[in-house]
């Protein structure tokens, strides 16, 4: 019994996060079941994303796989050999997650170039730095993507939702994003801008340029997922006969229990759109307000589900859009693309999970805040 508290205790601090997703979705089938009767256990699979959870397995073999053929090693002694010193590293990275996010999704920014991260900083002797680099790529992702449809989940959604055109979207989000562009530059001109040297790469493994290329084009085929030109459903089978084919030791790789967690969210939120009250209290609420209610409802159930549970209740959709964007700043399941960056992390050597909670946390209430007193201003909420 000792050993099993032992364990017990162990899994939640190393997966706080999914125990948490899990009872909420327990506790969410209880008036679930008294609204919508039995068949609310059934049911609830229709609230589940399959089409984020297939591209999440993806992407992560991809990922692992590049790591196993230590590909970030190897365009990290390139990067290094070219900058010369940490700032200009440091805002490479945020940069490479605060543009790509914009094309290729925050998660998919996240699940790219963090590894990267936790590879390369302790290269250059910068580990300490580590942390908040992780920290200001999460923020850089979430804040970058904003700008274009294809940023996120929610952005896709609402663009097909609300009818606005490319322009209309775009436009109304630039100002905003534009001020994020400025914020995470600005906290790097006060750190210390220490010289760096290229490390030894004769002490690598030979390359193997034909699995590189297979998880590359793996890779090309997650973006054509991404941006709706191959279904989900053909890209998981092509990755799984492929990793079956080439190495099945990366399918031991992929964190399952994150997939989980996202499962558990999906299931909490479409619970808590079967209850009647619920919903007429959003609509009642919501009128007026889509900017902050949108923001505040992401801090509990993330800017993803939040989309999906409160666009069905208000037309006025872009500062909806806005306060879901924004909103993904703040607490660590306030955007799921958070989580993924939070995994990634604890996965390198001596993580600290409870420093990274807080700095986490400090950094993105600090530029929530900024955030929603500019927007105040620039938008006129």
């Amino acid at each position: 019994m000792k050993n099993f508290a032992q364990n017990a205790f162990a899994f939640f601090k190393k997966e706080t996060v999914l125990c948490i997703a899990f009872v909420l979705a327990v506790i969410s089938f209880i008036p679930a079941v008294f609204a919508s009767g039995a068949g609310a256990f059934l049911s609830c699979t229709g609230g589940i994303d399959f089409h984020v959870l297939g591209l999440l397995f993806c992407l992560m073999s991809v990922v692992a796989g590049w790591q196993k053929l230590l590909v970030f090693r190897r365009c990290g002694n390139f990067l290094i050999g070219k900058l010369k010193h940490t700032r200009a590293i440091y805002l490479l990275l945020i940069y490479f997650c605060f543009f790509t996010s914009m094309i290729l999704t925050n998660d998919v920014a996240l699940i790219t170039f963090v590894p990267f991260s936790v590879m390369l900083l302790p290269m250059i002797g910068q580990k300490k730095r580590l942390i908040f680099i992780v920290v200001m790529q999460t923020i850089a992702a979430n804040l970058g993507s904003m700008l274009t449809p294809l940023g996120n989940p929610q952005n896709l959604y609402l663009y097909a939702t609300s009818g606005m055109t490319l322009p209309a979207f775009m436009g109304y989000l630039f100002p905003a994003w534009m001020v994020s562009l400025v914020l995470i530059t600005l906290p790097f001109f006060f750190l210390k801008n220490e010289p760096i040297s290229a490390p030894d790469e004769t002490t690598l493994p030979p390359r193997e340029p034909g699995k590189e290329l297979v998880f590359t084009i793996l890779f090309v085929l997650c973006l054509l997922c991404v941006l709706d030109v191959l279904p989900y459903q053909a890209l998981f089978v092509i990755t799984l006969i492929t990793l079956l084919a080439a190495d099945k030791s990366i399918l031991g790789q992929v964190d399952y229990f994150l997939l989980i967690t996202f499962v558990c969210f999906f299931i909490f939120v479409y619970n808590i759109k079967l209850i009647p009250e619920i919903s007429s209290f959003l609509s009642g609420v919501l009128e007026g307000n889509e900017f902050r209610v949108g923001l505040l409802c992401s801090q509990f159930i993330s800017n993803v589900p939040a989309t999906l549970l409160l666009a069905g209740f208000t037309e006025n959709y872009a500062p909806l859009l806005l306060g879901v964007n924004i909103g993904g700043l703040g607490t660590l399941i306030a955007s799921l693309a958070s989580l993924i960056s939070f995994k990634l992390y604890l996965a390198s050597n001596d993580s600290k999970g409870g420093k990274y909670f807080a700095t986490f946390t400090l950094w993105n209430l600090l530029y929530l805040i900024v955030l929603c007193i500019l927007c105040h201003f620039m938008y006129a909420l």
